[in-house]
């Protein structure tokens, strides 16, 4: 509490302190000179004292922090909402009340985040800026979400930024999955959750330019008596380059491995691997791209101590990725890579619809915005029976890459 709210604050007691006081001395003195008895002149002595010690205890109860002081009048933290590509999806009154709460913080970071993305890719195109999609669920009082797309750039075909806040039941389907995950579940009880998370793709129009994807999620279940209470953070930052320049996978990795060494020295090469892992087309023999970190399930002792972490990848996205796109969103560009390009986003958008956890969870969920799950697919995308890059052309070495992970840094 500052110095000027104290004093204002504790004016305001004084005199409401000082006018009750008035009056109840002068209810006392008027009844006792009414009365006009020995006994009644010998009661003002003890009443003229005890009315000064019970003024001293009224107003003690009105000094700040000395009595009782009311949730309403502690004082708050405005959040300023036009710092957002939108309102926040939960409400402002609430959020401000509860700004301790990992809700609550998660929240914030993903608008935050969300928008110092989307201007930052701005600042890159033409004329071009996000079409902004505020939207809640069919009951809104389970949540909603913020959709930023921007689609025929001059720098980036499609752009989608994407944040989500939800508070829902937790369906049969989605309770089995948790199970499957090691969650303990018991069958008898309904859940109920809440998850927060941003999630993006960017797909550039030069395919000098790689298409980054990130994703930073929380999520909170119980059940519908308050217990059995679980949470957990999950989330991660990759690169697909359709041609691969070493010195911009090296930077975007390191940049990733700064974040991940500030909290524990082992963060990155387990989530290192498990990208290379995760992001994996079993049926192609190869990955999606050249990775970066990902990591589920992520708990400790308190949410905070994993929060911070979370925060420092999410704002590691903007200096691993915008120096690659000034880098070459100008580049000569020939029709046979603009054909490769294409043929490369085919393979997203199979590793998408086939083994994304994400898209998953969002067609496995009541009412799913099915517009904000395939943001992620791009405008276009190409199949050609049996194609093969000749040995030895820069097709060729990315895919070698793609089939064998590098260590980068």
């Amino acid at each position: 509490m500052d110095a000027q709210y104290f004093l204002l604050l504790f004016n305001q007691r004084c005199i409401m302190a000082s006018q009750l006081f008035r009056v109840a001395l002068r209810r006392t003195i008027t009844t006792v000179a009414a009365i006009k008895t020995p006994s009644t002149i010998k009661a003002v002595r003890y009443v003229g004292p005890s009315l000064v010690v019970s003024g001293g205890v009224f107003l003690y109860s009105f000094w700040p922090g000395g009595g009782h002081v009311s949730a309403a009048q502690k004082e708050t933290t405005t959040i300023d909402t036009a710092q957002f590509m939108a309102a926040p999806i939960t409400q402002l009154d609430t959020l401000e009340a509860n700004q301790d709460d990992t809700k609550t913080k998660m929240e914030l970071l993903i608008l935050r985040i969300q928008t110092e993305f989307c201007r930052a890719l701005e600042r890159e195109e033409v004329g071009q800026k996000f079409l902004v999609d505020r939207w809640q669920r069919h009951n809104p009082k389970e949540g909603g979400g913020i959709t930023c797309v921007l689609q025929d750039g001059a720098t980036f075909e499609k752009a989608g930024v994407n944040i989500t806040v939800m508070f829902a039941p937790l369906s049969k389907q989605l309770q089995a999955s948790m199970r499957a995950r090691g969650k303990t579940l018991p069958e008898d009880k309904q859940f109920t959750f809440f998850a927060a998370g941003i999630s993006s793709v960017i797909h550039p129009r030069n395919p000098h330019v790689p298409t980054i994807h990130f994703n930073y999620r929380y999520f909170e279940m119980q059940d519908q008596d308050g217990n059995n209470k679980h949470w957990w953070f999950g989330g991660g930052t990759d690169l697909t380059p359709y041609y691969l320049v070493e010195d911009d996978v090296k930077l975007f990795h390191g940049t990733l491995k700064g974040a991940c060494d500030r909290h524990n020295p082992t963060y990155y090469s387990r989530f290192k691997k498990w990208c290379d892992d995760y992001f994996f087309i079993k049926y192609r023999g190869e990955r999606r791209g050249v990775g970066g970190i990902f990591f589920d399930d992520l708990e400790a002792d308190k949410p905070e101590d994993v929060f911070g972490f979370v925060k420092d990848c999410a704002e590691a996205v903007i200096p691993s990725y915008l120096p690659l796109v000034k880098r070459h969103k100008l580049d000569v560009v020939s029709e046979d890579q603009r054909r490769w390009q294409l043929l490369r986003r085919g393979r997203y958008v199979e590793f998408n619809l086939v083994y994304d956890r994400g898209t998953k969870f969002g067609f496995a969920t009541p009412n799913a915005r099915i517009e904000s799950i395939l943001m992620s697919l791009p405008l276009h995308a190409r199949w050609e029976y049996m194609h093969q890059p000749e040995p030895g052309s820069p097709e060729y070495k990315i895919t070698e890459v793609l089939k064998n992970p590098k260590d980068w840094v």
